[in-house]
């Protein structure tokens, strides 16, 4: 694995401190409790009032918890059993790797840029510029055996994995433009789930970078490039963690009694598919990559 060293100190440091990160984000409960606070916008917000996420609204709290709960159970222990296999060489290993440290870059954005100010704030910076680099280095070693790629995953319905991911983007993207759009047309601007955040920046990364991403990887893969073999594996294998997450999300809403009708059905199946798409497009069984380097 190219960048070996680099890469599992990295990766170490990103296990380390994600499962800090979400120990605290599920176990502390310190603080007045929930108490309701009236925005710029005069909407009134339910803040959660305990724990690390004490200032965050208590609907998004309790998906913060539910998310920190796959990163610790699911993630991390993902991310080490990949590491360790990548660094035999194991070219699907390598592919995995790369999904989970992609689902660790988007989730500490996403905490970096949407949550209260917190006392983990350094641990999300160091968090999102460990796995930005750890992915990059990952993914420039994955580009040169794209062709090594394609041929171990072969035929397996390739156009049917890649027309899943475009189809993920086009739901996904009708859903949150489903949530903009609407004030907009009525005059009214602000939708409810922007609450007391200064902008939707799960619904604008998504739009912007996430579906675009999904949708590109799908059309490669459809029409058999190099490049999607590489992407869309790695795709695959993020989705699964982040649909887990979503779930988890879920679960943890219904407990406070939201409604989750009728995602709670929709968002497993997601899941579920991916996860048997990330199992058919990473490659198994792959030996010993030739010419390791340790830079």
């Amino acid at each position: 694995m190219t960048f070996q060293r680099a890469i599992s100190v990295l990766t170490l440091v990103i296990a380390v401190a994600a499962l800090a990160a979400s120990l605290t984000g599920i176990l502390s409960r310190s603080g007045p409790g929930p108490w309701v606070y009236e925005s710029v916008r005069e909407q009134e917000v339910t803040v959660f009032g305990r724990g690390v996420y004490r200032h965050m609204s208590a609907d998004v709290a309790v998906q913060g918890i539910g998310q920190d709960v796959i990163t610790a159970g699911v993630a991390v222990p993902a991310l080490l059993l990949a590491l360790r296999r990548a660094r035999r060489g194991r070219l699907g290993a390598r592919v995995a790797l790369a999904g989970v440290l992609m689902y660790t870059l988007v989730t500490y954005l996403f905490y970096l840029v949407m949550a209260m100010y917190s006392v983990l704030f350094l641990v999300y910076v160091l968090l999102l510029g460990c796995s930005f680099f750890a992915f990059g280095l990952v993914m420039w070693g994955l580009i040169p055996e794209a062709a090594r790629i394609r041929s171990a995953v072969g035929h397996r319905a390739t156009g049917g994995w890649g027309a899943f991911l475009i189809a993920n983007a086009g739901m996904i993207a009708f859903l949150w433009l489903g949530v903009v759009v609407p004030p907009l047309l009525d005059g009214t601007v602000f939708p409810e789930a922007v609450q007391h955040y200064t902008t939707l920046v799960v619904q604008g990364l998504d739009l912007a970078i996430l579906l675009p991403l999904s949708a590109v990887a799908g059309w490669l893969l459809r029409r058999r490039q190099p490049a999607g073999f590489v992407l869309a594996p790695v795709y695959l294998v993020f989705l699964t963690l982040l649909m887990a997450a979503l779930v988890a999300k879920l679960v943890a809403m219904s407990l406070t009694g939201v409604p989750v009708v009728p995602a709670i059905f929709i968002i497993p199946a997601i899941t579920i598919a991916a996860a048997v798409g990330a199992l058919r497009m990473v490659p198994q069984g792959a030996g010993e990559a030739e010419g390791l380097s340790r830079p």
